[in-house]
């Protein structure tokens, strides 16, 4: 039996792959223009900066994460010995975590500078039940801006996750932007008491997972998707209603900022995102079309506290991440077609054997020279080196025989409309670029 890939994983195709890499340049694009630089941190991340850092209480950590051990090391639990702790890896839930590890490890922050700006581009994995828009290993793209707690820094970057979308081609009217404040340390606490008792109020109607939230983090309930316990939590305490003067301002802040872009957002209480580690400025882009389970495709916040947590300086965070995937899928609901992926731009087709030396050299020389090149590696007859040509998207097909090439010369014909020239061979490079041009 044939081995196929693991279920909630998926192949990229050439095109999807292609598309993937256009997908990373526009954000390159976008985001560098905001000052955000590249960074690439490991697949793999110790256990515990997950645990810490996204929070216990969280899915992701309590039911989806996947844990990464030797054979070794799955051997010593499977006879009920311990495993070290820095033995303990995950694949990496999301790209927020080890961003903040990143900049703490390597102190990009130094005391009194200017705050760094980074966004990262690779494959995340949580052990989800697969459906169409939500795989076990899925791609983000995502920015963090740590050293700066202004508003303008989280109204920026709101704007500037907007633009993108603006600049990949979803149709603004298709997506909407939800907004809402967490709160901080000082005022969240309080609310937070005060939503757990209104839960434990409702005991009856809530399911098990928000009883135990409860305990630990209640305000993760808001983001219950069962129908009862959302039903419920329509009525429960707003933090808007509790939040300090201090997140009051910020807030007004952000959403003042927001306004004088132009953006329109929604405000939405219920908005509370999935990991601990928010607070006060919370953000969410979804899709508007009613039919899609799977309609977030973005969103972050802020995250003053993330690098403490992980053992770090008191260093105020902002961030987001989109899902790729996510993206895909409102762009197709938009219309947006897979472009045809053009494997190469010159095709040198060989008359017989005897010109094949000349032709291989020929594809170095235009490949050297920037050129997309491709020839015949089986022999085939002229007709099916021309079909091989065409199913490789090629413009240009270059033609070498043997009465070509004694003349010094090479036929290039134009697939798109057939028409021919005959060119110097010693000129043909610079000939086809500027064909290709």
């Amino acid at each position: 039996m044939a081995i196929t890939k693991p279920v909630g994983t998926k192949d990229m195709l050439p095109e999807e792959a292609t598309f993937w890499m256009a997908f990373q340049e526009t954000a390159a694009d976008v985001f560098g223009r905001y000052g955000y630089q590249p960074i690439v941190t490991p697949v793999l991340e110790k256990h515990e900066l997950f645990v810490r850092g996204i929070g216990e209480a969280t899915d992701v950590v309590s039911k989806e994460m996947f844990q990464a051990l030797s054979d070794e090391n799955l051997n010593i639990l499977a006879s009920g010995g311990h495993v070290k702790s820095k033995s303990r890896l995950a694949l990496r839930p999301e790209g927020t975590a080890g961003v903040v590890r990143a900049v703490a490890e390597y102190n990009l922050v130094a005391q009194g500078a200017a705050p760094v700006k980074l966004m990262y581009a690779g494959p995340m994995f949580r052990a989800e039940r697969p459906q169409e828009g939500r795989q076990r290993q899925f791609n983000q793209i995502g920015i963090e801006c740590l050293g700066a707690d202004d508003p303008s820094v989280d109204a920026e970057g709101i704007i500037m996750l907007m633009r993108f979308y603006r600049e990949l081609g979803i149709p603004s009217e298709s997506i909407r932007l939800l907004v809402n404040s967490m709160g901080c340390e000082k005022c969240r606490p309080a609310y937070r008491d005060s939503v757990k008792a209104y839960i434990m109020e409702h005991a009856d109607c809530m399911c098990e997972d928000c009883l135990r939230r409860a305990e630990i983090n209640p305000l993760r309930a808001f983001d219950c998707k069962n129908e009862a316990c959302r039903t419920v939590m329509e009525s429960a305490p707003r933090i808007s209603e509790a939040l300090c003067d201090d997140c009051k301002s910020h807030y007004q802040a952000v959403k003042d900022y927001l306004d004088a872009a132009g953006l329109e957002y929604v405000e939405d209480y219920k908005l509370v995102r999935g990991l601990d580690y928010y607070t006060r400025t919370v953000f969410e882009v979804q899709t508007v079309d009613a039919n899609n389970n799977q309609n977030a495709i973005g969103g972050g916040g802020r995250y003053d506290k993330l690098m403490q947590e992980i053992g770090g300086a008191a260093t105020p965070g902002f961030g987001f991440a989109l899902g790729y995937e996510r993206c895909l899928l409102a762009l197709k609901a938009a219309g947006y077609e897979m472009p045809k992926v053009s494997a190469c731009d010159l095709f040198i087709a060989c008359v017989n054997d005897e010109v094949r030396a000349r032709a291989f050299a020929l594809a170095q020389e235009a490949r050297d020279a920037g050129v997309r090149c491709d020839f015949d590696h089986q022999s085939r007859s002229l007709k099916s080196q021309f079909k091989l040509a065409d199913k490789l998207g090629s413009r240009l097909v270059a033609i070498l025989g043997p009465d070509e090439l004694a003349e010094g010369k090479v036929k290039i014909r134009d697939m798109a409309n057939h028409e021919e020239s005959m060119v110097d061979l010693d000129a043909i490079v610079e000939a086809v670029k500027g064909m290709l041009a």
